[in-house]
């Protein structure tokens, strides 16, 4: 007898539909796997037998022949091992009268038949709901992450005489209820911009960046509070669309690092070491690949501490990362492209010293140690860093000021206010931020006034700039203006958003 199972491969964030086919028949026992099994798929052999003595149910002993469908697609993961059961157990004649059609079977088995969780299912959940399917047997330990389903039966089985007990109706299972989506507060003890002392222009800056999108450097001596203000980046971003929460969940469900809320409800904030791989920052790996940092990242910041200690192939990947808002990966396991539209905040010291152009402290670099270290960084990749910002010593005064500064929550709400322009600007085009922008949208939205073209045309033949340059200049200004509410570039803004490149003025 043959049964017929769907099932769902993973190829990027895409789910691909696979119909498991079991052909029981008499004859020599043996287990044959064909259509481009891998080695995972093809070890299921042994847990599904397990599986089904120890959940009570017979293992047929005859000649016994899975293929997976279509036969050209690569077959990866043990997401497969529950869907192999039910066909062996419909082919074999121990499911009859169970209705087994058009239900997506998914999950791992262990050798007791327990069903355990599987990466990726998000994605997957999501894709066969667009070919169709509305009904889902999943393991129990991934019902969290299917809540955010929408409109759909979800019967999480914990293990697989479960899911036996509820196909032929003996103890159904109920399904998951599912819930409303409810952002997160991007609240953390000892991150605000309350406890920041001093630095008015790198708060400013920051404020800029967030209201944008727009990717920010700091530099200066150690110690000076880069890294406590790009901690506190999270505190001041906007609260997440569901839309944009789905998509960052799927990417974070792929790479298995999903929080047990099931749902990302947080903006993320991601800060590889800087002896991180170029690899495990673009994404790879030998036979799936996995998302890297940079699309970790995507929907939140990328902070990058000590930037000139990175290995500069690692640096030179982000450059089209950047630009496009995505990454297509190539190995041997296939190509994939996974969105990676995130905002680089970066930090560096101005010389190995770290005293470069201090005002209270003297550096001991030499020139040419000077420019050995600032060249680690290329012109391309500081061409693509809208606003570059220089943080300098504070006075004991200032840490020990009574003056309280403005609290991360003052500063989202200007924020908040800023992308509500922005998205009602862009309404109905795929573009959510002004650090979006291409040049159509720029002579449409950021038109200058006479006088603040002659203030960007003096800065561009004055500093040298690239065309580049001078749009993320325009795309910053856009931002500030919106940050004063205002529908006009003002020459102010643009004169603001010209003294924010910092490595342009020599």
């Amino acid at each position: 007898m043959i049964a017929k199972i769907i099932c769902y491969a993973l190829n990027g964030l895409e789910g691909i539909p696979v119909e498991v086919e079991a052909d029981v028949n008499k004859g020599v026992p043996s287990y044959d796997m064909v259509g481009l099994p891998d080695t995972a798929v093809k070890e299921s052999k042994e847990r599904v037998r397990s599986a089904l003595k120890n959940s009570g149910l017979l293992f047929p002993m005859n000649r016994i022949t899975i293929n997976f469908a279509p036969a050209d697609l690569k077959k990866e993961g043990a997401a497969f091992d529950l869907a192999i059961a039910i066909s062996l157990l419909k082919a074999s004649e121990q499911l009859l009268g169970a209705d087994v059609k058009d239900i997506v079977f998914l999950g791992e088995l262990a050798l007791t038949g327990d069903i355990r969780p599987i990466n990726g299912l998000l994605p997957i959940l999501i894709s066969a709901k667009s070919h169709g399917f509305s009904k889902f047997i999943i393991p129990a330990e991934n019902a969290e992450e299917a809540r955010y389903l929408g409109e759909a039966e979800v019967y999480p089985a914990a293990s697989l005489s479960e899911v036996v007990r509820h196909l032929v109706g003996m103890q159904p299972i109920p399904p998951i209820e599912m819930k409303e989506f409810v952002p997160g507060r991007h609240r953390r003890a000892s991150a605000d911009l309350k406890y920041v002392k001093g630095q008015p222009i790198a708060r400013r800056a920051l404020e800029i960046a967030v209201a944008g999108g727009h990717n920010m450097l700091m530099s200066g001596p150690p110690g000076t509070g880069k890294t406590m203000l790009a901690r506190c980046l999270p505190t001041v971003m906007p609260d997440l669309t569901f839309e944009e929460a789905l998509e960052i969940t799927k990417i974070h469900s792929v790479a298995g690092v999903l929080g047990e809320e099931g749902i990302v409800s947080e903006r993320p904030f991601r800060t590889p070491h800087h002896t991180a791989t170029t690899v495990s920052m673009c994404g790879g790996g030998n036979k799936i690949v996995h998302p890297g940092e940079i699309s970790l990242a995507h929907g939140g910041v990328l902070f990058l501490d000590e930037l000139p200690e990175y290995k500069r192939s690692t640096l030179e990947a982000l450059r089209q990362p950047l630009e496009d808002g995505c990454i297509t990966v190539s190995r041997a396991g296939g190509t994939f492209t996974y969105p990676a539209r995130f905002m680089l905040c970066a930090s560096m010291n101005p010389c190995p010293c770290g005293n470069y152009g201090s005002t209270d402290r003297t550096c001991t670099c030499t020139p040419a140690e000077i420019r050995r270290y600032r060249r680690k960084i290329s012109g391309p990749l500081l061409d693509r860093i809208d606003l570059q910002v220089e943080v300098d010593n504070i006075t004991y005064d200032d840490l020990t000021s009574e003056d309280s500064s403005e609290d991360s929550a003052s500063v989202q709400k200007r924020v908040n206010a800023a992308r509500r322009i922005q998205r009602a600007r862009f309404e109905g085009s795929s573009i959510h931020t002004n650090a979006e922008m291409g040049e159509k949208e720029i002579q449409e939205f950021c038109t200058l006034t006479r006088e603040g073209d002659k203030i960007l045309r003096d800065a561009f033949e004055r500093m040298k700039l690239s065309a580049r340059a001078r749009a993320r200049i325009i795309k910053v200004a856009r931002t500030i203006a919106d940050l004063d509410a205002s529908e006009e570039i003002q020459p102010k803004h643009v004169f603001e958003a010209v003294s924010y490149r910092l490595f342009d003025k020599g």
